[in-house]
């Protein structure tokens, strides 16, 4: 391309310069690790949804008649249908994988700390528009989890007192799940993706602005703890984009069901209610939550679960003012540390919980480690951060660390650290 040009036309829209600025010169931290390269991978996973889903759009008919033999057309008759639903299906899985470690780094990392909290605002908003797209999404196929799945979640809403039947038809289009909430949920699962768009844009924005956080929690001190992005860390994504394409092709290719239902290959009937109705594996710790909560005082255990399963999402929002302690990463955290890894077992739980009956030792099980995960945010993690005892953190970036960072500093002493 002719240099001159190029000159000419940054010098009117420039978009050239503003790449070169945050794509190639930005300056970021020397010590990223691949930890740092799921965010990278999760706006892939996002572009690839949005390809996919376009193309498979020309094809679906969003009618209750015709939806599930739509699908079974795309996967038939369509040039490469198959293999477009199975990137669509499978690729909003391994999104939620990528977005999920992306989350539990930057609690593990302390990324959610001042002066970083919008950041990690717009990072949870990201996860409610993904869930809800996903959700959606997952009603299109019009098969027998879907249909269910749609009727219970929708439901939920009316246990919110006095507006709450008024939300649940207006989610429906009527008094029952059937067309119009179809087309409506299709409609909105097209047009939702392009939102998380703007909302990404606003995410990277404000990580570009106040810069990226590292492994070691440091505030930069100079020139000497930053190198450019480019080629350091788009080498770094490139290998980390290799092991999730493999990830992603074996899945596609030798796996394509795995993570999806038989049951929602069994077309819609409203007339024959599945044994054990589940949701997508990646909403089964909320579901989880929303199934734990008994009946307290005046609140049933409906509105109890409602508020709860929102709550657990929501409580992530508070996490900048619920942790204490100034240090963010936990590699100088010895206590937090184990805590931290105790919470990412509860969640495990959480999962493998939702996908069991509601009933016998699995409720047992989910109101136990339903209350560790409330109680990890709302107590220990305060607590944690007022009486721990963090190692000594190295000078600057740059300053190699041995020995995990040095001798215990006093209790306290770390609320005086950025």
């Amino acid at each position: 391309m002719n240099i001159a040009f190029v000159r000419w036309f940054d010098n009117r829209l420039p978009i050239f310069s503003y790449v070169n600025e945050h794509l190639v010169e930005y300056p970021a931290p020397r010590n990223l690790n691949y930890a740092w390269s799921f965010g990278s991978l999760a706006g892939i996973a996002l572009v690839i949804q949005i390809i996919t889903g376009i193309v498979l759009a020309m094809h679906y008919i969003p009618n209750t008649e015709m939806a599930f033999d739509s699908v079974e057309r795309i996967m038939r008759d369509v040039n490469y249908g198959w293999l477009l639903r199975y990137i669509h299906a499978n690729g909003a899985s391994l999104f939620f994988v990528v977005v999920y470690i992306h989350i539990f780094r930057g609690l593990y990392y302390g990324s959610y700390k001042a002066p970083r909290e919008v950041l990690w605002w717009l990072g949870i908003i990201i996860l409610l528009l993904m869930m809800a797209t996903a959700f959606m999404g997952y009603v299109l196929p019009w098969g027998q989890m879907s249909f269910w799945g749609a009727t219970v979640i929708t439901n939920l809403f009316s246990a919110i007192p006095v507006i709450g039947p008024a939300i649940v038809e207006w989610l429906w289009g009527g008094f029952a799940v059937g067309n119009p909430t179809l087309t409506r949920f299709y409609s909105l699962h097209y047009l939702l993706p392009f939102v998380i768009v703007g909302v990404v844009f606003l995410h990277l924005w404000a990580l570009h602005h106040k810069k990226s956080n590292n492994p070691l929690g440091i505030d930069y001190k100079g020139p000497q703890d930053f190198i450019p992005f480019h080629p350091y860390y788009t080498i770094k994504d490139a290998v980390g984009l290799g092991v999730f394409l493999i990830v992603f092709a074996a899945f596609v290719f030798y796996a394509p069901n795995y993570m999806g239902h038989p049951d929602n290959y069994i077309p819609a009937d409203p007339l024959v209610t599945p044994a054990h109705i589940v949701p997508e594996w990646y909403f089964l710790p909320f579901y989880a939550i929303l199934r734990a909560v008994p009946d307290i005082w005046f609140i049933d255990a409906k509105l109890g679960g409602v508020i709860a399963m929102f709550a657990s999402i929501l409580i992530l929002l508070l996490i900048p003012w619920l942790d204490t302690s100034r240090v963010r990463s936990s590699t100088f955290r010895p206590v937090y540390k184990w805590f931290f890894l105790l919470l990412l077992v509860d969640v495990l739980v959480l999962g493998y919980v939702g996908a069991k009956p509601a009933e016998g030792w699995w409720l047992v099980i989910g109101r136990v480690a339903t209350s560790y995960y409330f109680l990890h945010f709302i107590i220990l993690m305060p607590l944690i951060g007022w009486f721990e005892r963090p190692r000594r953190m190295p000078d600057s970036i740059a300053t190699p660390v041995l020995g995990g960072g040095g001798a215990p500093v006093a209790a306290g002493a770390s609320r005086d650290k950025a």
